[in-house]
């Protein structure tokens, strides 16, 4: 059954929020955020062929990265990395992808994922994956990740669910999509994490590939039928110039907007794999360990003084003296320094805004 099994990773985004980090040339999924000597990619490469065969795994990821992902991933089939010549978000990206599997094998039962999320219950996240294929190789359905939520954020989405379980599938607490909420208020947020209906949208998605075949032609025709004309082109020489074309034509809408929302047969599988979407350098100081004084560093020569609650991540061989900072991120990378207060630290991508607006995109 695991040859039927296969993995689409979205590896095209930018990081803007992880600036000056993460840049336009080397986003963040190729980075080793987290110092474990790996990648946020190859991590999240590594974690799929624990289940499901090398090639059957597919990275769509913008053109300028081909050379760095064929780098990270040298066992990886150059066939199966798909280069999308712009950004049009997911939707696009994923029924490019489809139509690639759509070669390989008609009746795929796939998972669809980022590349940049932190999971650090590897093999309870492979449980749920394994359930989550088997459940839509079985049934006509379109299948989310739940994450329980720890707090009222308001930085993710959220999925709330009926609370009756469905049949059959009752050991596995999956239920059924009642709605999708965009990124709450705080009020908002208070209301929906007391309420226990809701669970974050981790934007890990499982179906069968008859299943999102038939949403696309329904939901989202548009696009599916651009993609529909390449048949017979995907997997030949004339491939990239299709897609080039394809793109310019192609509108800019996530898998969320065009599928998740508008279909009938959405389901989420609620889980606890220790997730984090490690959009923010908030978000990475969570997993990062701390100092006497909660100070998370990243950086040799670090000196603090009267300074708490810091994320700092600077080059080692820079030397860095820090006084009466409290809660802040300080961060140099090449010729960028940045210092921000990270209760405002979402202003990061207002501020990468600016200096491109100012600067053009050197910096950036």
């Amino acid at each position: 059954m695991q040859n039927r099994y296969y993995a689409i990773i979205m590896a095209g985004g930018i990081g803007s929020r992880f600036w000056p980090l993460s840049r336009t040339k080397r986003p963040k999924q190729f980075l080793d955020i987290l110092g474990t000597g790996k990648t946020l990619l190859q991590h999240t490469f590594d974690r799929f062929t624990e289940l499901i065969p090398v090639e059957n795994i597919y990275i769509v990821s913008n053109a300028e990265y081909k050379d760095i992902t064929s780098e990270q991933l040298p066992s990886l089939p150059q066939e199966n990395i798909l280069l999308e010549p712009s950004r049009r978000n997911t939707a696009p990206c994923i029924d490019y992808a489809n139509f690639r599997i759509l070669q390989k094998d008609p009746e795929a039962s796939i998972i669809v994922a980022p590349s940049d999320h932190l999971i650090i219950k590897e093999e309870a996240f492979l449980e749920q994956v394994r359930r989550g294929l088997e459940f839509v190789s079985e049934k006509q359905a379109l299948l989310t990740l739940g994450i329980q939520p720890s707090r009222p954020e308001t930085g993710y989405g959220y999925i709330q669910a009926v609370q009756k379980q469905v049949p059959g599938y009752e050991n596995i607490d999956l239920k059924k999509v009642k709605t999708f909420t965009e990124k709450p208020n705080q009020e908002m947020a208070q209301i929906f994490y007391e309420s226990r209906e809701f669970y974050w949208n981790a934007g890990i998605f499982f179906w069968s590939l008859p299943s999102i075949m038939k949403a696309f032609e329904k939901y989202e025709p548009e696009v599916h039928q651009l993609f529909q004309m390449g048949i017979g082109v995907y997997g030949t020489a004339e491939e990239e110039q299709f897609i080039v074309e394809t793109y310019e034509r192609c509108k800019n809408i996530s898998i969320d907007y065009a599928i998740m929302e508008k279909a009938d047969n959405v389901y989420v599988l609620a889980s606890d794999i220790g997730w984090s979407d490690l959009g923010t350098w908030g978000s990475l100081y969570e997993q990062m360990e701390v100092d006497g004084h909660e100070n998370a560093v990243s950086g040799k020569h670090v000196f603090l003084y009267n300074s708490s609650g810091n994320v700092i991540n600077v080059p080692e061989d820079k030397l860095v003296l820090l006084q009466g900072m409290e809660n802040y991120i300080v961060v140099e990378s090449d010729d960028v320094l940045l210092i921000c207060k990270k209760e405002e630290e979402q202003r990061i991508k207002e501020f990468v805004n600016d200096i491109r607006a100012d600067l053009g995109d050197h910096f950036i």
